[in-house]
């Protein structure tokens, strides 16, 4: 059976170059971790740890209110209290340059830079207008001013240029394919970027890897060692069941932050063992 997986495996390896989405929709088609269960029981293990991040709480009472008619995939989800006194749904276009602003920074600079934008320029109009130096120094508690400050001009001048107004609101009515599409077109928008709008202010099922979820992900071998964000990305986006993506992908990335040592930075071979680490994750680990 490892012989007939390990030469499918080669088999589409060898076509990836002429035809990468055979690859790219399964990256690792013999590696069966982590299972429904594994998933669901990290999920409920770090729930118990450590409560439900309440920095995401206003997006997941979005996602239950849109599960509604459907009660049997929102009862899946654990019962919790969801109710942050925010009803008001962020606007597309806000989630996406959130999320701009929120790459190589923290959480807090990152909050202080959207903070800082929204104060000197109250309408996307007013941003569009704006040069690009002003733009800069609105958003350079974040980091990288020059940089995001590019990528956030060319999203509205693209916007501006094709829809004729700067808005985002469409991409409700499109498909996850047709989401990924379109915002991918946005230079400086990566995959990443584009899987945080699908699953925080689309409601759609995806699976975000961020730094936190892919070094434990790789550490407790629910992708192979040598695995990058992206096939990581992709086999798990297929692995984890859609009801459990939301609260597992918002529990691993809270926990990444928290349990230093459940983060493997810069050593792809280091394994995490009850002795390293007293965190719920160590159980899962396989010694290699």
């Amino acid at each position: 059976m490892q012989k007939t997986c390990k030469r499918k495996q080669l088999q589409l390896d060898g076509r990836s170059r002429k035809t990468p989405k055979l690859t790219t929709e399964e990256p690792y088609p013999c590696h069966h971790r982590p299972t429904a269960e594994e998933c669901r029981a990290v999920r409920d293990e770090l729930l118990a740890l450590h409560g439900f991040p309440p920095e995401f709480l206003k997006y997941r009472r979005h996602r239950l209110m849109k599960m509604e008619p459907f009660s049997n995939e929102a009862q899946s989800e654990p019962l919790i209290n969801s109710d942050d006194g925010d009803h008001k749904e962020e606007s597309v276009l806000d989630g996406l340059i959130k999320i701009v602003l929120s790459q190589n920074t923290t959480e807090l600079n990152s909050q202080k830079a959207f903070a800082s934008l929204k104060s000197v320029f109250p309408t996307w109009e007013d941003v569009y207008a704006a040069e690009t130096k002003s733009l800069e120094n609105a958003i350079r508690y974040g980091g990288l001013a020059p940089r995001k400050a590019s990528c956030i001009k060319n999203v509205l001048s693209c916007l501006h240029e094709r829809k004729g107004k700067l808005c985002l609101e469409y991409l409700r009515d499109l498909s996850v394919a047709e989401i990924k599409s379109e915002l991918s077109n946005f230079k400086g928008v990566g995959p990443k970027t584009v899987a945080c709008v699908l699953m925080f202010n689309l409601q759609q099922d995806d699976f975000p890897v961020d730094t936190h979820v892919f070094e434990i992900a790789r550490a407790i071998g629910w992708v192979p060692a040598v695995a990058d964000r992206n096939k990581t990305y992709l086999h798990l986006n297929r692995r984890i069941p859609n009801e459990l993506k939301f609260d597992l992908n918002c529990l691993l990335y809270t926990h990444g932050k928290l349990c230093r040592k459940c983060t493997m930075k810069g050593s792809s071979q280091k394994k995490l063992t009850s002795k390293d680490c007293s965190c719920p994750l160590s159980v899962n680990v396989v010694e290699g």
